[in-house]
């Protein structure tokens, strides 16, 4: 947060209403990607509640998934295509351990090359399960939502607009987004990220 305030006066103005920023680390491998692929396109409070059912259900590993048939995957919350895209990913039999070491565009390469993961996904992964301190998920509504508020623009930056805008945040990006999504729990009154 130093660095961003000292690079950006709008940062420096917020960052004292913000306070200090948890570190949110989940652990690494297909629950932390499974967690994520619930979440997408759909509230926290929906994510977190579907999430809890599928713990309760004992869904939440490659060999479970591998081994539950769609309708107990739909009775736990899934839809039918993030249902299919878990059952993907599982059968997938990707080196989770082996994305530890790997540079943060080969991470999202071979992330993105699963059924259901995209960008936004995938960064999510690097940040939250990597810990990687320079990711920027541009593409996430909330983040692109809170910069229009904090920035007082007209409209929401696009996700390479927004991007431009976290070039100077460099290499705290990973910051700036957990900034972003608690000056949007400010602003809004609501979590923007699980």
């Amino acid at each position: 947060m130093a660095h961003l305030a000292a690079v950006c006066p709008v940062w420096a103005r917020v960052a004292p209403q913000i306070g200090p920023l948890p570190l949110r680390r989940r652990t690494d491998g297909f629950e932390a990607i499974a967690s994520a692929i619930v979440a997408q396109q759909i509230s926290v409070a929906a994510a977190d509640s579907i999430w809890a059912r599928m713990k309760a259900a004992g869904l939440v590993t490659e060999t479970a998934i591998a081994a539950a048939d769609e309708d107990a995957l739909r009775a736990a919350g899934l839809s039918r295509p993030k249902a299919r895209y878990l059952k993907g990913i599982a059968a997938a039999g990707l080196d989770w351990d082996g994305l530890r070491v790997l540079p943060d565009d080969d991470v999202i390469a071979a992330l993105v090359a699963l059924p259901g993961i995209g960008v936004w996904t995938a960064e999510i992964y690097l940040k939250f399960a990597l810990g990687r301190a320079d990711v920027f998920a541009a593409g996430d509504l909330a983040l692109q939502e809170a910069a229009r508020i904090m920035y007082g623009l007209d409209a929401r930056p696009t996700p390479a607009a927004l991007r431009g805008m976290a070039e100077p945040w460099r290499p705290w990006r990973a910051v700036a987004a957990r900034g972003l999504w608690a000056y949007y729990r400010l602003a809004k009154g609501r979590e923007g990220v699980t």
